[in-house]
This record gives structure tokens, C-alpha cells and sequence, in this order.
């Protein structure tokens, strides 16, 4: 090609093609076509009319559903506490009842009430239909934790393009930093959110903030470690994890339940699900579960830990004089190449740090 400067264009629009392809992938893939794919689901009785029942529907459902019986309406409350069951059918000929939690997924209760339903119409009555753990009234579908999972993410992800770019020319340990303390912003803001302007959280809005913080932490760690070798690509990495995967797995919409196998299997472990699940089990189902969301958000901190000392290392080896440099002959010398290589420098780096920041806030 024998233009540089269109060389130049059209390599930069590599990255926004990419991140047009991926995010239609990864949003089309796991939103667009939602619908149950082992929702575990349980009939509660002991007797062999409950055990008839659950596998009736099981043999009806296929792959759709999993289903089990509970000897009791408390057992079944407890497995939908803990999110184990996304609802519990309790037979009865004059008065069935569909018990559920939509705090966990409002989803996930409509798609187990369109479950239920046709059962209790054959008998000819009424479904009672019993919500053990509701949504604030300020959050009535419960989704608002996802937009707060995007809000904290953007922050966290378009401050990378920032700190990697633009601060490139400090060292590593003050870059390190500086992401620890712009997490502890970010995630102030997303409690601010959370609490007094959009009341999402009406309680253990010091615990919200903790979580956003661990989370924050982790993309911020990750990403300006990333940097150091990436450069301009860092932002489409970024999108990659924390974006096209990350939001998509992390269970704000629709829970792995109703989705395919590979976001059902990145919602185990991914940090958006981490953060999603954590907060939810802080506000709406007395801190059950919490303890492996923090864990999640934990090892993803320390991943992000271990990649900014690793780029570290890697910075000072290749900032080592090698032997075959030359020496100026003066001072005066010496200052001047130094001048220019600053100034050299500096220009990329400014033109880096524009380029990505706009990347990566234009997404």
C-alpha cells in the first residue's frame, strides 16, 4: 500500500470492525433467543404422585427443564433462597401454589410461571403464585444491578485507556496505585447510584461499594498491566473480557439458566457474575451465598495483581541499557537526545491515550 497515511487508517479501524462483529455475537448470542436450558425447577411431596408429576414434566420438558421433589414447602423455600431452584410447584387439587423468588431473576420466575401454568389449568383451577424474595420497589424487575454492572465496568475499562496510555512514562507501582485509588472513585460512584439517587440498595450499601471496588479493582489491575504489551489493542482486549463476556454471563438479564452452555459456564467464575450475584445475595437473600461472589471478586484482583508484576518486570528488563549502546560525547549531547526521545515518546504516548480513550468511550 502506498499511502502511510491510509496504510494507518485503515489498520485503526480494525478494532472498531472487530468490536462490531463481537459485540453482535456475544449480545445476539446470549440475549436474543433466551429460553429454559436445565432450569432446575423441583415439585414438592414426598408421595408417588409428586414423584408421577416430576417426571411427567421432565419427560415433557426434555433438556428444558431439571426437576426434582422436595419432601416439604420449607425445603422448597430454602432451595429458592439459595438460588438452587428457579421455582417450586406445590400440587393440590383445589388450591396449587408456584412459589419463586424474581429478586434472583424476573426471567427466570416468568419462564417457570409459563412452566406451571398448563399443570394447574388441566386440573381446571386457579395458580396461586407465592414471590419469596421481591425487588425494591425502586427496581421492580431486579435488572437494575445489571445497568449498575455497565456503569462501574465503563469506568473501570475507558479509565485503562488513561492510565495505560497516558501515564505510560511513570512506573509501573504508580500506575498500580493510581488504579487502586481510581476503583475506589468508580465504585464510590456506583454506590452513590446505587443508594441515594436510584435506591437500588436500601441497605449494606458499604458492602455494594466494597464488591464495585473488588470488581473495579481487578479490570483496572488487569487492564494497565495488559498495557505493557498490548498497546493500542488493550481496548479491544478489554471489550472482549470484560464487555462481550463479561456482561453477558454476568446473570443481570437472564440467569445461565436460560441461556446456552457457554454463558451458563462463564457465570460460574467471570467477575460480572461475581459482582451481580454477590450484590443480590447482600440485598435480597440474607448474604447466602456471598462468600464464594467475594472469592470470585478476590481471584480476579489477584490476577490483576499478578499481571501488573509481571508487566512490571518485563518494563524494567527492556528499560536496561544494553552494552552496545552509544555513549554521547558531551553533556550537552546527552541532554539533546534526551530531549528528542522525550518529546518522541510523549507524542505516541498522546496520540495512544487519544486514540483508545475514544475507543473505548465510544463504546
Amino acid at each position: 500500500m502506498r499511502s502511510p497515511a491510509l496504510r494507518h487508517v485503515l489498520t485503526h479501524l480494525i478494532t472498531p470492525l472487530l468490536m462490531c462483529l463481537g459485540m453482535g455475537l456475544a449480545y445476539m448470542g446470549a440475549f436474543v433467543h433466551p429460553e429454559p436450558n436445565h432450569m432446575p425447577v423441583a415439585v414438592v411431596g414426598a408421595g408417588p404422585e409428586a414423584k408421577v408429576l416430576a417426571q411427567t414434566i421432565k419427560d415433557t420438558a426434555g433438556d428444558k427443564l431439571d426437576v426434582r421433589t422436595v419432601p416439604t414447602r420449607a425445603a422448597a423455600v430454602d432451595l429458592l433462597r439459595s438460588r438452587t431452584v428457579t421455582g417450586a410447584y406445590v400440587p393440590s387439587a383445589k388450591a396449587p401454589e408456584l412459589i419463586v423468588a424474581s429478586a434472583a431473576s424476573d426471567m427466570g420466575a416468568t419462564a417457570v410461571e409459563k412452566v406451571f401454568l398448563p399443570v394447574a389449568d388441566k386440573q381446571g383451577v386457579p395458580l396461586k403464585l407465592t414471590d419469596v424474595a421481591e425487588p425494591v420497589a425502586d427496581d421492580p424487575t431486579g435488572q437494575g444491578l445489571f445497568f449498575l454492572l455497565i456503569a462501574v465496568s465503563i469506568g473501570s475499562y475507558a479509565s485503562v485507556a488513561a492510565l495505560g496510555a497516558a501515564g505510560a512514562a511513570l512506573p509501573m507501582r504508580i500506575r498500580a496505585l493510581l488504579a487502586l485509588g481510581v476503583s475506589a472513585v468508580v465504585s464510590g460512584i456506583g454506590a452513590l447510584l446505587a443508594g441515594p439517587v436510584f435506591h437500588l440498595a436500601h441497605h449494606d450499601l458499604a458492602g455494594v461499594w466494597g464488591m464495585a471496588w473488588l470488581y473495579s479493582a481487578g479490570i483496572l489491575l488487569i487492564g494497565v498491566g495488559l498495557h505493557t504489551f498490548l498497546k493500542r489493542w488493550t481496548t479491544l482486549t478489554m471489550m472482549v473480557l470484560f464487555v462481550m463476556l463479561n456482561f453477558t454471563s454476568s446473570g443481570g438479564l437472564f440467569r445461565p439458566e436460560l441461556q446456552n452452555g457457554f454463558f451458563g459456564t462463564l457465570h460460574a467464575f467471570w467477575n460480572g457474575a461475581g459482582f451481580v450475584e454477590g450484590v443480590r445475595s447482600l440485598l435480597y437473600f440474607g448474604s447466602d451465598g456471598l462468600s464464594r461472589n467475594v472469592w470470585t471478586l478476590a481471584v480476579w484482583l489477584l490476577a490483576g495483581l499478578a499481571v501488573t508484576a509481571i508487566a512490571a518486570a518485563h518494563e524494567r528488563t527492556r528499560t536496561t541499557p544494553a552494552a552496545s549502546v552509544a555513549v554521547p560525547d558531551s553533556p550537552a549531547e546527552l541532554a539533546e537526545l534526551t530531549e528528542l526521545a522525550e518529546e518522541a515518546e510523549l507524542a505516541e504516548e498522546a496520540e495512544e491515550a487519544e486514540e483508545e480513550t475514544a475507543e473505548a468511550v465510544g463504546v
